[in-house]
């Protein structure tokens, strides 16, 4: 439910599908040098190294002959890494997709003191190798092959196999797939700052259920394809977390109490700024309780020294800070203090926790929400972080003193409002800095900090912003705040149609998503284009908008986030609906007879719930690769916001909320879309919705695809069949064109 996920705007989550963000977006895209001005970029199948101070500045770190290995062609960087000394390269390559994305393929090093390209796995399958790590020494790297742990000696290339046990379901050093989707847990091993050890999770899949999904398109016979899924209600798979010494030997344990029969989570693990203790993040089953525990990798034993308890439920730091999906802890003053990220006092802030946890400095401070941790400058004193305190469909640079005195200062300047995006060196001296509203296309620079004054990309960026009273006073599109009946203030966008005449009525497509995965709302360039229409929606005379309900993960304050709570599929579903009531009330341009509603994933969850519960506002909706009945969806991601549901008074929230409790109520015109091979939001769903309309003989138009998966993207022709089929029922459902 992230990137690729059911908790994703869909117009934005197929535009980054189609531009694959390299297909790794969690990856920083700059590796900032040490000086904190240049960096190293993959720039036509080589390594540079650029100067933020001077944009023709470049020298070539690994060129493609550097690159080519005797007798071979060329290796692709992917991704790289440098040792601390600057002497080795790591290099990820013929990188292959799991699940979400292309965590296996080949390593290859190339050392610069010798001059030497060498391929790490030895006999190990092609693009089998996932994770790989340089030590912090620079003298092996570790990473996973078939679910085990494997140390290479670069000096060498003698390979050292961890872990002989793992399989399909005993999984070493990675995981399952609800803890890679729900929590962002891909690469499950970590080095020890000494180089000797290995830390790991171990996660014991054997008793958690496969969802079969039956394959009918590529073979004559059709075969099972299981899928390790626990749904809502289903414990986790158990986890460990061990211990092995690099040179091999047996794992110690860490003593980490769990629930026998809830069982728990621990999202989160790092080595404690040491050699000899491990921190982690201990959750219970509902997430609503957290634990900071130090453990001694010795003993294994360990200790509380920190926790926090929510009414509804905690988030963890990768949730909303997509850095930190590979790992990271951030230790202050020589390992006596570490960073945290709290809701506690009511907006998302960072604070300083002293290692036994008690004590603690509030950072950040104010009424707005911390967006993301940009950098943080221990040496100048300096957090950077984004945040949007008087617009929560914006994003602007600031920075903190990292002892919590002072104000926050914003960094952006007030000339340029919108959505920001900067990539800040580790020092703080510079940054590359990218730039869009809804009326200017992104526009990129490169940055001194704190100064703002740019070191190179600064035409572009006047140029547009000379522009833009110009291109703001001709857009169609306009951001809106709408006021329910119920007192819920929410954002919105509308694009008006070309040659708009406000004494004339327009019909209405309304885009939602709704869940805590997906804000539509966002002032960025391109937000009102709708990637499943094939024509005009402008031209052909509709009005097309979106509006952020209650629930949505935006900068309003953990009230406005955790309202949902227990409330997914009513509370949400209640805002978007009043809300476009409220716009038909007062927008007398609004054809109140032509409303429709579209959405993917959550989004086809809302569009569901909405013409099945909202008949009298929505007449036409297209649900795609909806949740049909939540107590099918997995347990990590719907209990986080429904509760655990243990017993039938557990199971009510997930049952209230569910479309197909109201199937029965249609009245209007429903398309709705699905992927037999859908891996995430599986095929169940659409039959359990087919069987209740069926039931209470409602009519509705339906469209599965073969075999495809939570995108519909495979196959030729696919897009091109959905697009126009969508097209054209909205059209026959919705007309457009003024009356």
């Amino acid at each position: 439910m992230k990137i690729n996920r059911r908790g994703l705007a869909l117009v934005m989550f197929l535009l980054m599908m189609l531009a694959q963000r390299a297909a790794f977006a969690q990856i920083p895209s700059t590796h900032w040098a040490n000086d904190g001005y240049q960096y190293y970029k993959v720039q036509s199948g080589e390594i540079v190294v650029l100067d933020a101070r001077d944009a023709a500045k470049k020298t070539v770190l690994l060129s493609k002959e550097m690159l080519t290995p005797q007798g071979g062609k060329a290796i692709a960087p992917f991704r790289f890494y440098l040792s601390a000394d600057g002497q080795k390269v790591l290099i990820y390559t013929n990188a292959k997709q799991v699940w979400r994305y292309r965590t296996r393929g080949d390593y290859w090093v190339y050392d610069l003191s010798t001059k030497k390209l060498t391929q790490l796995g030895g006999k190990l399958p092609v693009s089998s190798l996932m994770f790989g790590k340089l030590s912090p020494d620079g003298s092996k790297v570790g990473y996973v092959s078939g679910h085990n742990i494997y140390v290479e000696t670069l000096a060498d290339n003698s390979i050292k196999q961890l872990t002989t046990d793992g399989t399909d379901k005993l999984i070493n050093g990675t995981f399952d797939w609800v803890y890679e989707e729900e929590f962002f847990c891909r690469d499950g091993f970590r080095w020890s700052p000494d180089s000797k050890q290995i830390a790991y999770w171990q996660i014991d899949a054997s008793k958690t259920k496969n969802y079969l999904m039956l394959n009918t398109t590529d073979s004559i016979y059709p075969f099972v394809k299981p899928v390790e899924y626990p749904i809502a209600g289903e414990a986790p798979s158990p986890f460990k977390v061990g211990v092995i010494s690099a040179a091999g030997g047996s794992t110690k344990w860490m003593d980490i109490p769990t629930d026998a029969v809830l069982q728990s989570y621990v999202p989160r693990m790092e080595w404690a700024g040491n050699s000899s203790e491990l921190i982690i993040e201990h959750m219970n089953r509902a997430q609503n309780h957290t634990e900071v525990m130090m453990l001694n990798v010795s003993s294994g034993k360990g200790s509380t020294i920190y926790q926090e308890t929510d009414a509804a439920w905690i988030d963890i730091l990768p949730e909303w800070e997509s850095t930190y999906y590979y790992g990271g802890w951030n230790w202050f003053n020589k390992g006596k203090e570490f960073l945290w990220a709290s809701e506690k006092d009511g907006w998302r802030h960072l604070y300083r926790i002293s290692r036994d946890g008690k004590k603690e400095k509030l950072i950040t401070k104010g009424n707005y929400d911390v967006m993301q941790i940009n950098a943080i400058d221990e040496l100048s004193g300096y957090v950077y972080f984004s945040a949007s305190p008087d617009n929560a469909t914006q994003k602007y640079l600031y920075r903190t003193k990292l002892d919590g005195s002072g104000k926050a200062e914003r960094l952006t300047p007030l000339n340029e409002p919108g959505t920001h995006e900067y990539d800040v060196s580790p020092n703080g001296k510079a940054a590359t800095h990218s730039f869009t509203n809804y009326y200017t296309q992104g526009v990129s620079e490169v940055v001194a900090l704190p100064t703002h004054k740019t070191f190179s990309g600064e035409e572009q960026v006047q140029k547009a912003i000379s522009a833009s009273a110009d291109a703001k006073a001709k857009s169609n599109v306009e951001f809106f705040q709408v006021k329910t009946e119920d007192g819920v203030t929410m954002d919105g966008w509308m694009q008006k149609p070309d040659n708009f005449d406000p004494t004339k009525k327009y019909p209405v497509v309304l885009y939602v998503y709704g869940e805590p995965w997906g804000q539509t709302v966002k002032d960025e360039y391109g937000i009102n284009y709708n990637f499943m229409y094939t024509g005009d929606m402008a031209k052909d005379g509709y009005i097309y908008m979106s509006i952020d309900n209650r629930g949505t993960p935006v900068p309003k304050g953990r009230e406005w986030r955790k309202s949902i709570y227990k409330g997914i599929g009513t509370t949400n579903v209640r805002d978007v609906a009043m809300g476009t009531r409220q716009l038909l009330k007062d927008r007398s341009y609004l054809d109140s007879s032509r409303v429709a509603v579209w959405g993917w994933s959550g989004g086809g969850s809302s569009t569901l719930n909405l013409m099945f519960q909202y008949g009298d506002i929505f007449k036409t909706g297209i649900a795609v690769a909806a949740v049909g009945n939540q107590l099918t969806y997995d347990n990590i991601y719907q209990e986080r916001y429904t509760g655990v549901p243990v017993d039938a008074a557990g199971r009510e929230a997930f049952t209230k909320g569910s479309p197909i409790t109201y199937a029965k109520n249609l009245k209007g015109n429903l398309l709705y879309v699905h992927g037999t091979g859908d891996d995430n939001v599986h095929y169940t769903n659409a039959e359990q919705l087919i069987n209740e309309l069926v039931k209470y003989n409602k009519q509705f138009q339906l469209m599965l695809y073969p075999n495809r998966t939570h995108s519909i993207s495979e196959g030729p022709g696919t897009g091109t069949h959905l697009h126009t089929m969508y097209t054209n029922y909205l059209r026959q459902y919705c007309p457009p064109g003024a009356r």
